[in-house]
């Protein structure tokens, strides 16, 4: 869903049908140590950037709102979980490590099964 910042998000969730006034994002909703999510905290969010440059179904990410500086100044903390591996996530633009090795993995496999080697 187009989030108030102007990108695409699968956590964002809005309603105005019929009267109705719901703004959310799930991903800060879900996280009980995160501070309320306000509708200008998707203008500075990575959430968007980091689910276009990483599609794995594997990836869990946490996002956690707090203050800073007396309370003037939002930080969105994310942090990225593999599933599979149940490893933390360096970068999540990227992905996991243990992911990547086991697709390069088989790609070898692959490109030595078409040169027709037996290494």
């Amino acid at each position: 869903m187009r989030t108030p910042a102007g990108r695409d998000c699968k956590h964002y969730y809005e309603d105005f049908h019929r009267g109705r006034n719901i703004q959310e994002c799930r991903l800060a909703k879900e996280n009980l140590d995160s501070k309320r999510w306000h509708p200008t905290d998707c203008a500075k969010c990575r959430v968007p950037d980091i689910l276009n440059a990483n599609a794995s179904p594997d990836l869990a990410l946490t996002l956690t709102i707090r203050s800073k500086l007396l309370g003037f100044v939002r930080v969105l903390d994310i942090t990225a979980t593999c599933l599979r591996h149940r490893i933390p996530v360096p970068d999540p633009y990227v992905g996991c490590p243990e992911c990547a090795k086991a697709r390069t993995d088989g790609l070898d496999l692959f490109r030595k099964a078409l040169e027709g080697t037996d290494d």
